[in-house]
């Protein structure tokens, strides 16, 4: 089995190489970690892992926990594993492809939901939806409520922080906004973060179209 573990983890030394270790008791391949958050003295880490069948997701679960101070967010199992790195660079490169500003839009919010395995994500302009990927997305009206009440907060409006289940970037230059959503999986810092980074290649791109 493919699966994807997001840990919380107590910030010092050999934490992570302890719950490596309960991983390898269950005869789990650790094939990723990807470090999504650190504060406080905690992290929280997300790793893939290559695990037998025969293994109990709910026993890998324990596992991880009998480790002190760690503690398991979510557990899940996927097709194939998610290269954060490789991933943006794929969606910078497909931004940059777009021969029109439309195209450009459509691009954008196809990418950003299947880069950041989303249930729905919508460009807003001057409250139209300029394009939207995803079958849940919600209308125009609460889009814009979600951006006005977003955007009130400057640790929110730069990525630091925000709603579990929602992530916003702006593009500052057109005044419109990027807003991906999913249900069960809080965005956490670093996913923020690479959401701001390609709202901003996305608008540069913009502006070169027009």
């Amino acid at each position: 089995m493919h699966v994807l573990v997001r840990v919380w983890l107590p910030d010092r030394p050999g934490a992570l190489g302890l719950v490596a270790s309960r991983i390898g008791a269950l005869d789990g391949d650790i094939v990723g970690i990807d470090v999504l958050e650190r504060g406080d003295q905690v992290a929280v880490d997300e790793f893939a892992v290559m695990l037998r069948r025969s293994v109990a997701l709910d026993l890998l679960v324990r596992e991880i926990e009998e480790v002190d101070g760690a503690s398991v967010e979510e557990v899940r199992t996927i097709e194939h594993f998610p290269d954060p790195r490789l991933d943006a660079l794929e969606s910078a490169t497909n931004l940059c492809s777009a021969a029109s500003a439309s195209e450009l839009h459509l691009i954008l919010v196809d990418q950003i939901r299947t880069e950041f395995l989303a249930e729905w994500s919508a460009l807003l302009l001057d409250a139209a939806v300029l394009a939207s990927s995803g079958t849940v997305a919600p209308d125009a009206s609460v889009l814009e409520a979600l951006v006005a009440g977003t955007s009130a907060s400057p640790r929110v409006a730069d990525g630091t922080t925000g709603p579990d289940d929602l992530a916003v970037a702006s593009l500052p230059k057109h005044d419109a906004a990027l807003l991906v959503g999913r249900g069960g999986r809080a965005f956490r810092r670093r996913e923020r973060a690479q959401l701001v980074a390609l709202a901003g290649i996305a608008d540069r791109a913009w502006t070169l179209l027009e």
